[in-house]
């Protein structure tokens, strides 16, 4: 039985078993390769349509330091952890809602991840890259 709404979903190439792989189950070269082929376009263009003159050519530090693919990272702004990132929204209301509404679910989609849940706190979302004001937040 094929369950659609299933998490993880396979986005990744195929494995030893015949099947695509999920982002939990790719190696970090396969990540990689996944993430310059399937991420980084997609980011690429979204923020490339949103501040053309700013993005004009995005790459991995968009969202990495050099040599640091760990997620969340202290190399992107840390967030203030409040309900509903009230700060964030009064201090850059633009970019915090093409986050959420766009980017959030774009990159969810794209690693085959489960959007984030207010309700059970799981799942991919604002902290899956971003840090909290003392650390990862929503065991991120």
């Amino acid at each position: 039985m094929i369950c659609w709404g299933c998490y993880p979903k396979a986005v990744g190439p195929v494995g030893p078993e015949g099947t695509r792989l999920t982002w939990t189950e790719m190696d970090f070269a396969q990540r990689k390769v996944h993430m310059r082929k399937e991420v980084l376009p997609r980011a690429a263009a979204l923020f490339g349509s949103w501040r053309p003159e700013r993005f004009a050519e995005v790459d991995c530090s968009l969202c990495h330091a050099p040599g640091n693919f760990e997620m969340p990272t202290a190399d992107l702004p840390r967030l203030s952890g409040k309900l509903l990132l009230g700060p964030e929204f009064a201090k850059h209301p633009e970019t915090t809602r093409l986050k959420l509404d766009r980017l959030v679910p774009m990159m969810a989609e794209a690693l085959g991840l489960k959007p984030f849940s207010v309700v059970t706190r799981n799942g991919f979302g604002c902290y899956s890259c971003h840090l909290g004001p003392n650390g990862p937040v929503f065991k991120n």
